[in-house]
């Protein structure tokens, strides 16, 4: 049986670790108060851009920068954390990223492009053996527009070129602080048939909340022409979305 002295001492070491733990939560508290009010205030701005996407497009053409083509090489962009202590957030991006990595096994690991946004994702594509094109572990603790629009702007070039004949992205869209859903979907070539925009992947209930706020036929008078504007809204829209 432990004497006094040892139960006192083990009562203290338990107050210790308390207070420090306290003190985590408050800072995680503050940094998750920080993101989610960035998130909130983005997802309207990002989301009025791919209306207006849409709604310019007019259902008149499907796909976007560059034409469907054979895929013989693809890139995979998958969003994760640096660090643990967050449930089964990275866990769920691995384990689907993994699943994709599955499809994709005829093409061979020399093409298949891996863009991880943070360590933990980063680790686990190492260790299956993929080679990855970059390190952005600083963008999933700091995402900074300018790089975001950086690495967007890469990807594009690739695609353009030919160097890949398809990108997706894997990632957590954020619905509540409770609630992640966990969502893939292309990123190029870019489709906004039918009213659906480069959302088309996301689950059926934002699918649904969007298709209500999106006018399906709104008569714009636009200057300068249609043509123009596309081209310079196209590659805003590709970067605020890698960003958001």
């Amino acid at each position: 049986m432990a004497s006094l002295k040892e139960v006192k001492g083990r009562i203290a070491t338990v107050n210790n670790t308390r207070k420090i733990t306290s003190a985590m939560k408050m800072v995680a508290s503050a940094k998750l108060h920080k993101a989610q009010g960035a998130i909130t205030h983005m997802l309207p701005y990002e989301k009025r851009l791919h209306e207006l996407l849409t709604n310019l497009l007019g259902g008149g053409d499907a796909l976007f920068w560059g034409t469907p083509r054979e895929v013989k090489r693809v890139a995979l962009v998958v969003f994760s954390s640096n660090s643990s202590l967050c449930g089964g957030f990275n866990a769920n991006v691995i384990k689907h990223a993994t699943q994709w990595l599955d499809e994709h096994q005829a093409l061979g690991k020399e093409n298949i492009l891996i863009y991880p946004v943070g360590k933990k994702v980063a680790d686990a594509m190492i260790k299956m053996g993929y080679p990855i094109q970059g390190d952005f572990q600083h963008l999933a603790d700091k995402p900074s527009f300018g790089e975001a629009a950086e690495l967007a702007q890469g990807l594009m070039d690739k695609f353009a070129h030919g160097e890949v004949d398809k990108v997706e992205l894997i990632y957590n869209h954020f619905k509540s602080t409770a609630t992640q859903i966990l969502t893939r979907e292309v990123y190029l070539p870019m489709n906004c048939s039918n009213n659906e925009s480069v959302h088309s992947c996301h689950s059926d209930d934002r699918r649904e909340e969007e298709s209500r706020v999106h006018p399906q036929d709104v008569d714009y008078i636009l200057e300068p022409s249609r043509e123009e504007l596309l081209t310079m809204l196209l590659p805003k829209v590709l970067r605020m979305k890698l960003y958001t």
